[in-house]
Order: structure tokens, then C-alpha cells, then sequence
């Protein structure tokens, strides 16, 4: 399964669903996992989210269409998402996991492969025998 982690550096999950720019993209099976790609949505911050934030239907436009891009991953890391992005990333099968701090990519991983091989919840055990 695609796992999807909003960061600003790749390493570290470190970034607010609608501001970040990209995604860091890695497969997780039984085996084990690995890079797959980096998702670009911006340069740096996702300034089209941030600029129509108020604007009603031209927002959430832009978000979902952030939140299709990433509806092929069953989870993303991030550090903040607001109800409805989380909603929506939901509605696609995809589950938002938020950390309290910054963490690194490599971590969150190693803990998650970790509850995948010794106690997965029934939903993340299904995301995982689908590969």
C-alpha cells in the first residue's frame, strides 16, 4: 500500500495538509517498504490552497483536487488538516494520520511496519492484504 507523508524537506513529516507542496511517496508491504516518488503540488508551500482559503466553492476545488492526487495512498502523515480535507481524504479511502511533533519520515515508517507485522487494526490489516 502507498503511504503519503506532507513534508517540506523530505525527511521529515513536517507539514499542514492543504499548505504543503509535496508529498513523499513510499510503498509498505509485508516485506518491508520503499521511496516511490515525490508528489509536487508547489515549489515550496501550496500557495493556491492558502490564496482561495475563504472563497467557498473556487477552495474546495483545489483541495480536492489535492486530495485526488493522493487518493491512490491509504494513508498520509501530516502534522495539521482541517475537518473537512480530512473528510474528503476519508470519503477516498485514504486515512490521515496526525503527529504531534515533527517526526521523520524513516520513524513513522519503522513504526508502522512495525504494527503491521505484529497487531495492525482491522482496517489497516485490509489496506495491506489488498497489495
Amino acid at each position: 500500500m502507498k503511504i503519503a507523508f506532507a513534508t517540506t524537506d523530505g525527511t521529515n513529516v513536517d507539514e499542514h495538509f492543504g499548505r504543503s507542496g509535496r508529498f513523499a511517496i513510499y510503498e509498505l508491504t509485508l516485506d518491508g517498504y520503499r521511496f516511490v516518488e515525490m508528489r509536487r503540488f508547489a515549489e515550496a508551500r501550496d500557495t493556491e490552497i492558502e490564496r482561495t482559503k475563504g472563497m467557498g466553492r473556487v477552495h474546495d476545488e483545489k483541495v480536492e483536487g489535492k486530495a485526488d492526487r493522493l487518493a491512490d495512498c491509504r494513508i498520509v502523515y501530516l502534522t495539521e488538516i482541517g475537518g473537512p480535507s480530512a473528510a474528503r481524504l476519508i470519503r477516498k479511502g485514504v486515512m490521515p494520520i496526525r503527529v504531534k511533533e515533527v517526526v521523520s519520515i524513516e520513524e513513522s515508517l519503522a513504526k508502522l511496519f512495525e504494527t503491521v507485522k505484529t497487531s495492525p487494526p482491522p482496517w489497516l490489516k485490509k489496506a495491506v492484504s489488498e497489495q
